[in-house]
């Protein structure tokens, strides 16, 4: 077994055995990380007596005990010039943050595993990989150089974004999964591992990172991830967050929140910010926030979303369970109950009743939603103090609650998650432990 802390800085020989530099990293094609067929190196990165660096080729050179000796004479070496498929294993990897998904939690890269042929075995994140980094080879003598330790395999490996501490993006670099994920460079590619992740255990990796780590993370996630994650973090995290976001981007993540949410977030803002997010939404998107923000935080009206199912009183029980699936499938609104009204096409909304989707799914296919529906319906007006919302539906054992005007016209619905940050004290409403 070869480490790359022990192969960095050996001496690589010419032909004659004369020096002719030292091994200063280890390059791998970008598509083996993650890759389920076995990785090799595809050449050595060395850097020249004369500063100058040189990428050498593999079955170039061939490893003796104390150094690495070219088959090729030396004026045949090729000047390294970086390459956009390529990771550098040193730099990219080596002392990298990691992220364990299966623990959630933030660990880092002590050193990289070879076999004999050089196939890339894995990642070792273990003390021992750490002190064989900074010890000696004296000190730690035959036994602790070639004691077994576990090793993350680099087939669990897969891509993900990350920045530079300077805000610039830099090339893809591994992630290792397993599951683990390095944040180390921006990435154009799938999630993978981490994407399949609940968002609020992605939420609570993205409370152990920097702010623009945590962005690079979030901008490679799909649209929908992304804004569920986003809806799971702090607010001051989310504003680190968008302030490291391309415009556009933070936009489109936006618009795949609840507007409730995205209405509480750019409320925290500068209004020339929030207005730039506001004009690169869509219209009715745009819209729909910019009537919350109305609302002061702490009431009904601050806490509602305008995201809900309205439908005719004589609709089918049927035409009814498909709407709700159109409706996750295409908006992501995944409320408890249907809200019944004459005519579901007005702008402005008069309810006549509530149905909840257990009550639809055990009705006959055929029964209208007025056959079905509950009359009595209990709500909250708009300037109702969030604690008394709270109060009402732990009352009446509600998943929901809608939210009316004094001619009882429909406004908005608060959801139990959002009464639930009102009940909760403030150093628990979505601030997932941080675990470093």
């Amino acid at each position: 077994m070869l480490y790359l802390s022990q192969m960095l800085g050996t001496s690589v020989e010419d032909q004659q055995r004369s020096r002719s530099g030292k091994l200063i990293d280890v390059l791998i094609p970008e598509e083996q990380v993650g890759s389920d067929e076995a990785a090799y190196p595809g050449a050595l990165l060395v850097e020249g007596e004369a500063d100058n660096l040189w990428r050498i080729p593999l079955q170039a050179v061939e490893r003796h005990e104390d150094a690495f000796r070219l088959r090729i004479p030396e004026a045949q070496l090729t000047p390294y010039q970086a390459a956009e498929r390529e990771v550098q294993l040193a730099q990219d990897v080596l002392d990298k943050q990691v992220i364990d998904i299966e623990h959630r939690k933030a660990v880092r890269v002590n050193d990289i595993c070879f076999d004999d042929d050089w196939r890339v075995l894995g990642i070792d994140t273990t003390t021992l990989g750490l002190i064989r980094r900074l010890a000696p080879p004296w000190l730690l003598g035959q036994r602790g150089q070639h004691t077994h330790v576990a090793l993350i395999p680099w087939a669990d490996v897969e891509l993900i974004g990350a920045v530079r501490p300077d805000g610039e993006e830099q090339a893809a670099v591994p992630t290792i999964a397993a599951n683990l994920a390095p944040i180390a460079k921006v990435a154009h590619v799938p999630t993978g591992h981490l994407g399949e992740l609940h968002p609020a255990d992605i939420a609570e990796i993205v409370h152990q990172l920097t702010s623009g780590q945590g962005a690079r993370l979030i901008e490679r996630l799909d649209d929908e991830t992304a804004a569920d994650t986003m809806e799971e973090i702090d607010t001051e995290r989310q504003l680190h967050i968008l302030d490291n976001l391309a415009p556009a981007r933070a936009a489109t993540i936006l618009q795949a929140m609840g507007p409730d949410e995205v209405a509480d977030l750019l409320a925290q803002m500068p209004q020339e910010r929030a207005q730039e997010l506001l004009r690169l939404m869509e219209p009715e998107d745009s819209e729909e926030v910019q009537e919350l923000l109305g609302y002061e935080k702490d009431t009904a009206g601050g806490l509602m979303t305008t995201d809900y199912i309205v439908l005719n009183q004589t609709r089918t029980a049927q035409e009814a369970l498909e709407t709700v699936r159109t409706n996750i499938r295409e908006q992501d609104v995944r409320l408890a109950y249907i809200y019944c009204v004459k005519d579901e096409s007005q702008e402005e909304q008069h309810m006549l009743g509530v149905i909840s989707l257990w009550d639809l799914l055990i009705a006959a296919p055929t029964q209208t939603l007025a056959e079905i529906m509950e009359m009595d319906v209990v709500s909250v007006q708009a300037d109702s103090d969030a604690q008394s919302v709270a109060e009402i539906m732990a009352k009446y054992n509600l998943l929901a609650v809608p939210v009316v005007d004094e001619n009882e016209t429909l406004q908005g619905v608060i959801t139990v998650d959002d009464v639930l940050d009102v009940l909760l004290p403030p150093e628990r409403r979505r601030r997932p432990t941080r675990m470093y």
